[in-house]
């Protein structure tokens, strides 16, 4: 399906084009082994790529509109959901994962589409150890005062591996056609899932605050378990100890869907408060 695109030239984030390389060099770039569907050649690892917009979704508009083996080609790391908000979408080291309704991990097929996501290619630059995590406050706070030392206006991927004394977590039923606002949705079919003393990787988005119009501000968290057998959106957490790696972005893309619903979605509308339910909901 055709996707018009849309780059932040304004926040002097754009996506710049290859022009000086070949495109020898952008294969050897991007090269890794035993991958299929091979990496979009062209996708900057330097930028974090967007799927339609948070407010389109919160609308209702479930409807993919790039597949899973598309949205490989732009990252190896990122978050989002399915098609008709089947799952919550967790992809790391390559791989797309599905948080089932049940807490349950599945690989997404190639073939599935994704009505949003954020994805981009993880370049660790920098490494931390934080000790002492009470909770998802505590964790965002010392997050933001990184963010705030590097600056809160550049995007920021992170990977967070440990053992979690506590993971709270939550998905949702896929919703059937008409949909409903994101925010009714989950108000009944929002399934939410506790697990102790497990081992496994949170993956953090931070949008800056200019982005309110088109995602969430501030991080969002999405965990898997190191057996590959539960996850889900993260509403809490906590941890003796854990491994942070930051990987600092300041490439935006967004890739605009054609879908039914979003050409005549009223995008102007203040969404704060449904988004604030959607990312905190039951939030401790």
């Amino acid at each position: 399906m055709k996707k018009a695109i849309f780059s932040a030239a304004a926040a002097a984030l754009l996506l710049t084009g290859c022009g000086n390389s070949t495109e020898d060099k952008l294969k050897d770039k991007y090269k890794e082994p035993d991958r299929s569907p091979a990496i979009d050649i062209t996708a900057d690892k330097e930028t974090v790529y967007q799927i339609s917009l948070l407010q389109g979704l919160t609308l209702g508009d479930y409807y993919g509109s790039v597949t899973v083996a598309e949205l490989k080609g732009k990252g190896d790391i990122g978050i989002g959901t399915f098609e008709g908000v089947n799952g919550e979408l967790i992809m790391l080291d390559g791989e797309v994962y599905r948080a089932t309704s049940e807490g349950t991990i599945e690989v997404a097929p190639d073939d599935e589409t994704i009505p949003f996501a954020n994805v981009t290619f993880f370049n660790s630059d920098e490494k931390k150890k934080i000790n002492d995590v009470t909770d998802i406050n505590n964790l965002k706070e010392r997050l933001d005062k990184k963010v705030e030392s590097l600056g809160k206006n550049r995007f920021y991927f992170i990977r967070i591996d440990g053992t979690f004394k506590k993971m709270h977590a939550r998905s949702e039923l896929k919703q059937e056609e008409p949909y409903k606002p994101l925010a009714e949705a989950l108000a009944t079919d929002q399934r939410e899932f506790q697990w102790e003393d497990i081992k496994g990787t949170v993956v953090g988005l931070y949008c800056p605050e200019y982005m309110k119009d088109l995602n969430a501000v501030g991080w969002h968290f999405h965990f898997i378990s190191d057996d590959r057998n539960v996850g889900g959106h993260v509403l809490d957490l906590s941890a003796d100890t854990a491994d942070v790696s930051f990987d600092y972005t300041d490439g935006f893309n967004i890739l605009l869907p054609e879908t039914q619903m979003f050409p005549t979605l009223d995008l102007t509308k203040d969404q704060s408060e449904d988004i604030n339910k959607v990312e905190t909901q039951n939030e401790e």
